[in-house]
């Protein structure tokens, strides 16, 4: 079986003393291709370092994560801007909104939300989204500027049947995540009656971590046990659970 981890944040300085032995393991666990999400322009340089170290592998994503949208937002995204121009990247992203920790600049992160939906049309490239405590805002934005062009991923998705159904309609997949392993993470609501061409899988490494290794470092290796837990809750096995959202990744992000 081979996966795809849709979203990984193995660049992080969580990884820097065992990167390369954490990669090997992910290798081992059949997790033969790593999607990495940018956050700002003090990821991109480690980010782009992993990607060239291990290029059949790891593809690299650019983006702003919301959480890292303040006054000087612009002059992030003019460095966003620069990059997809000079080379190809998997997506755009992470980007989105959160209003999880702090909604001082809101309407900053909207601004930039519009901004990178602008460039994913322009470069044909797919979303991938950070919604947290902010499923319909982004959703509203989503609508918005969708022409039929837009395409990408709700990652970490974690939401209702509803808001499951409504990311549909709009053109989007769902990455699931660590949480659906959960005892009371709310999938077991949620992914049955949703059919596999929908979803992808993700570990959002080092992160959210599954079950057993909740409370942990997240790392790709771990991203069977999620299979096997949507395996479970979809009544698939874990190989049609690989195949499926493994091929989903290939078509979203033309590996």
């Amino acid at each position: 079986m081979h996966f795809t981890d849709s979203h990984a944040h193995i660049y992080s300085e969580q990884f820097k003393p065992d990167r390369d032995d954490a990669l090997r393991r992910a290798f081992e666990a059949g997790v033969t291709t790593i999607v990495m999400p940018n956050i700002d322009h003090t990821s991109v340089d480690v980010m782009l370092e992993t990607e060239a170290n291990y290029p059949q592998q790891c593809f690299a994503m650019m983006g702003l994560h919301p959480c890292s949208v303040g006054q000087d937002f612009q002059r992030e995204l003019y460095q966003v801007e620069d990059w997809l121009n000079k080379r190809p990247f998997a997506a755009v992203g992470e980007c989105g909104l959160d209003l999880h920790w702090d909604k001082t600049f809101f309407a900053q992160q909207q601004e930039a939300l519009r901004v990178q939906i602008g460039l994913a049309k322009k470069h044909s490239l797919p979303l991938v989204l950070h919604t947290r405590n902010a499923f319909q805002e982004t959703a509203d934005l989503i609508e918005e500027g969708q022409d039929g062009t837009l395409r990408g991923v709700f990652h970490c998705f974690s939401g209702t049947k509803e808001e499951a159904e409504r990311a549909i309609r709009l053109g989007f997949r769902l990455g699931i995540g660590g949480v659906a392993t959960f005892k009371n993470g709310g999938s077991d609501q949620v992914l049955p009656g949703l059919g596999l061409e929908h979803l992808l899988l993700e570990t959002d490494c080092p992160y959210l971590a599954p079950m057993p290794h909740r409370g942990k470092r997240n790392e790709p290796s771990y991203l069977p046990l999620i299979a096997r837990r949507v395996a479970t809750l979809l009544g698939k096995t874990e190989a049609e659970v690989a195949a499926a959202t493994t091929r989903n990744a290939q078509e979203l992000f033309k590996l």
